[in-house]
């Protein structure tokens, strides 16, 4: 009861500030952490072996809690609390803390990683305290890694008293952004929203080769849109897509894997995205919506990328679709849920008329239990379009008083339907507070991995590391360049071009090792702190920079050994998870080109001051010919069976088609020539009638 009660007050907190106005920055900060950091300890077992809080309460078990554990929420709480408390007075006294300052920065930097551990695993943690290491023994260290060290009461200043690192950047936009959004996954998925996307998707997709396969990658496509969680993602939609996959044949391990691959693009995918997406916004002083077209692109090659695998594996294997008995029809699905896009449409109709993200997301929230709580769908989805389709577009939201008359008129409404119906109005108001926990609990590991992030972060600018560390990738990449470009001068290659491609090879290479251990948020922030700079150096745009980190972090979520949305996926689809994940991670590799394509030809992104039309359309076109032949090349099927040293030249054929250029993509094409030719006539062949 009362973990509940805390989740619950902390979503009901950042609804209410999300609608009315969010507290001072370091307040509204200090608050979010002292729940995420205390809940942990209440809600999480120090060993896994000790399962959830199902142990008698006892003197030294209050509620079946140890008393460690609620010394440790306490603790936390309070020290997480303490810098909004003393900020008036922190101005004249950072660079020098008290005795007290360092105490409570010791507690929180320490407790803060192991409520870390224990949510999220052991990867973070263990970045973050050989971080903390090298801050402090930098005398210690060769070459161009050497610093002078920190002192403890230093590096405590910089990591807990000041924004640059615990209550910084990442810690702000979990609390600012990302936890209303997840808020609002959870609830348009209690309102109907998800079914309504997999019931399109069933209708859509399943009649095809490969039918389920193909109803998961539409359905966590559309889903994606109102989750920015590979997890959920995978949850939501795998509990239909993957018992269908084994039942008409998949191993359990692959239809795993495909979902898993699938639910990825959950992060990338408009209009809600994952958390990386809002840091974006605040590393790069950009709108959200200027995010959010950026992505459209990106996010269609990655379900293309997973939808062409799937494909040729259901064509090699003989995977059948589903009977239309089995598929739903398209006006039933619509018929029942309709009212459920309401919400969406509100949330979408603020985003883009210049309101902030957290606002969006109130209205959001607001229509789902608009349509969770009246006693008539169809008319109340119809009153919140047309209100936030008048009120967002003129401005009149703006106005003082609107907001919160709009709100109240919803309220009405909402109490009207409980009160016409009192049993099953009753049984709906304990259902969104459920949901109101639920989306609490999803966010509060979140919330201690951005702020361990923010340890990171804080030692990267206190030693200045991240600059180091991109003048080695830079001239790694120049020798290498060089050396290639000495051995093969007949590549499509300039000298500038050769160091900036195996810069990204490099910085891919890094993104996806890292993300072995460490989650996809975690990973962008990580990876944008080091890399970004090198890429940078060698005139990559900001926003392209971060979105080539952004895409391949996204893999992280299914890079074995800490692959969490794989091993989610395997555990429904009862299949060995380390087989699951180097499935899911070999089903994502058909997309691995596509942010080289789009740092060579910035207009895939659209955002981008040197958009032409010609190069968009050029390098689309590049980029799904490219992703065809590697997820071809992975699956050993094209039109026909692939024979080994086919599989090799598709592979080749698809890397000059990066550059996106008349010249790249006829080398492309002669390569694959051969082999596109033999394929027409096994076709043939295997059609002909014997």
């Amino acid at each position: 009861m009362l973990v509940g009660g805390l989740l619950l007050s902390l979503s009901a907190f950042h609804y209410y500030t999300a609608g009315f106005g969010l507290l001072r920055e370091v307040t509204h900060r200090g608050i979010h952490l002292a729940f995420v950091l205390g809940l942990i300890f209440l809600v999480f077992a120090a060993r896994k072996h000790d399962g959830d809080r199902v142990h008698p309460s006892t003197l030294f078990r209050p509620g079946g809690v140890p008393i460690y554990d609620w010394i440790f929420a306490i603790a936390v709480a309070i020290s997480s609390l303490y810098v909004p408390w003393i900020f008036e007075d922190l101005v004249f006294r950072v660079g020098n803390p008290s005795a007290m300052d360092v105490a409570m920065g010791t507690i929180t930097i320490v407790l803060m990683i192991e409520a870390t551990r224990r949510s999220i695993g052991w990867g973070l943690p263990l970045i973050a305290i050989v971080a903390i290491l090298y801050a402090l023994y930098g005398n210690w260290f060769p070459g161009i890694f050497l610093h002078p060290g920190a002192s403890w009461s230093v590096l405590v200043n910089h990591l807990y008293l000041t924004s640059q690192g615990i209550y910084g950047v990442a810690l702000g936009v979990v609390a600012t952004y990302v936890f209303h959004f997840v808020l609002f996954g959870v609830l348009a998925t209690r309102v109907g929203l998800g079914r309504l996307f997999l019931g399109v998707a069933a209708s859509v997709a399943g009649r095809f080769a490969g039918g389920p396969a193909k109803i998961s990658i539409f359905g966590s496509a559309l889903f994606g849109m109102i989750s920015g969680s590979s997890v959920a993602n995978t949850v939501t939609v795998g509990s239909l897509t993957i018992p269908m996959m084994i039942r008409l044949g998949y191993q359990r391990h692959f239809a795993a894997a495909i979902e898993s691959t699938a639910a990825t693009g959950g992060q990338i995918t408009p209009p809600i995205m994952g958390a990386a997406a809002f840091l974006m916004v605040e590393f790069l002083n950009l709108p959200y919506a200027t995010i959010v077209i950026a992505a459209i692109v990106p996010a269609f090659m990655h379900f293309f990328g997973v939808l062409m695998q799937v494909h040729f594996e259901a064509k090699r294997s003989g995977m059948r679709g589903l009977t239309d008995a089995e598929i739903p029809k398209l006006r039933d699905v619509f018929a029942r849920d309709w009212p459920a896009v309401a919400p969406l449409f509100a949330l979408i109709v603020v985003l883009f008329t210049g309101y902030t993200p957290y606002l969006a997301a109130f209205w959001g929230i607001t229509g789902c239990m608009l349509i969770g709580l009246t006693s008539n769908r169809p008319v109340a989805g119809l009153a919140l379009i047309l209100a936030i389709g008048i009120a967002a577009p003129t401005e009149i939201l703006r106005m003082p008083g609107v907001n919160l008359g709009l709100t109240l008129a919803a309220f009405a409404i909402m109490a009207h339907g409980v009160l016409m119906r009192s049993t099953e109005g009753r049984k709906r108001v304990a259902d969104m507070i459920d949901a109101f926990i639920l989306g609490a609990k999803y966010a509060i590991g979140v919330g201690a991995a951005a702020a361990t992030v923010g340890v990171i972060v804080g030692v990267v600018t206190l030693t200045g590391v991240g600059f180091k560390i991109s003048w080695i990738v830079t001239s790694l990449a120049d020798q290498w360049a060089k050396a290639v470009l000495g051995f093969l001068p007949f590549l499509p290659f300039g000298p500038s071009s050769a160091t900036l491609f195996f810069t990204l090879v490099l910085t891919g290479i890094v993104c996806i090792l890292l993300g072995c251990g460490v989650p996809t948020t975690a990973n962008y922030i990580i990876m944008v702190t080091v890399a970004a700079p090198a890429l940078g150096m060698l005139g990559v745009t900001p926003l392209v920079a971060h979105f080539f980190v952004f895409y391949y972090g996204i893999l992280a979520d299914i890079t074995p050994p800490v692959a969490i949305s794989a091993y989610a996926g395997a555990s429904m689809a009862g299949a060995d998870p380390f087989r699951t994940g180097n499935t899911a991670f070999r089903l994502a590799l058909g997309k691995v080109l596509v942010p080289f394509v789009f740092v060579f030809s910035p207009s895939m992104l659209i955002m981008v001051p040197s958009f032409t039309w010609t190069e968009f359309l050029g390098s689309t076109a590049a980029c799904i010919i490219s992703i065809s032949l590697l997820s071809a090349s992975f699956s050993g099927w094209l039109l026909a069976p692939l024979a080994g040293w086919e599989r090799w030249v598709l592979a080749l054929a698809a890397i000059p088609l990066i550059l996106a250029t008349p010249l790249s993509a006829a080398i492309g094409f002669l390569i694959a020539a051969p082999v596109l030719v033999r394929q027409v006539i096994a076709r043939r062949a295997r059609m002909a009638p014997t």
